[in-house]
């Protein structure tokens, strides 16, 4: 008998062209995203600080609980930017 063994790498990374072309602008794209959206902070005060940090804590906290499930993502940044909220109100009231 004659056995045959052939290459059955079928998927991109099998091959080992997984991440060999990079869009050009793909990292400029990426600074200019960052540096909009850390420059619309800069009015903020600090309860609404304290609620978009909640919020983004809240989601990635959800995301890991429940395995990266959409409601789990959405209830944990609800629950985190209440808290946020409320951590961070003034206490002179």
């Amino acid at each position: 008998m004659n056995f045959t063994v052939r290459n059955t790498a079928n998927t991109v990374a099998e091959r080992g062209e997984f991440m060999k072309a990079t869009h050009p602008l793909t990292l400029p794209a990426i600074t200019a995203v960052l540096m909009l959206c850390l420059g619309g902070c800069s009015g903020m005060s600090d309860q609404d600080k304290s609620t978009v940090i909640g919020a983004g804590a809240g989601a990635v906290g959800g995301a890991v609980l429940t395995g990266g499930s959409a409601v789990g993502t959405a209830g944990g940044a609800a629950v985190g930017g209440v808290i946020g909220h409320e951590v961070s109100k003034d206490k002179s009231n």
